[in-house]
């Protein structure tokens, strides 16, 4: 292989390297799923949320969440947290406080 030939090798070859990694980082660094709501799509979850518990600051939301569209992670007074479950129209689908599941398991 001449001295041209190899330096063209060599060029695409780090492309590929380099084009590679910066998906896989891509790939990795997004996951739609934790993403926190945004907009006045977060003003109108908050909403609905704090009228559902009756008190209470949103401390952390999620679009697309694996139980609903949304999901307003809400501390109450007393230091507990409710999970709201909201639809795409901001409807309430569920709540449950956390923790919950964990010690009705340590019960049994």
């Amino acid at each position: 292989m001449n001295r041209k030939a190899k330096g063209i090798v060599l060029t695409v070859a780090t492309i590929a390297v380099i084009g590679a990694g910066a998906g896989i980082a891509v790939g990795v660094g997004t996951d739609d799923r934790e993403a926190p709501i945004t907009g006045s799509a977060l003003d109108q979850a908050k909403a609905a949320a704090l009228q559902h518990t009756g008190e209470g600051r949103v401390t952390e939301t999620e679009v697309d969440d694996e139980e609903s569209y949304y999901e307003v992670e809400v501390t109450l007074a007393d230091g507990s947290e409710t999970d709201v479950q909201l639809d795409r129209k901001f409807n309430v689908v569920s709540s449950s406080a956390d923790g919950n599941d964990a010690a009705e398991g340590d019960d049994e």
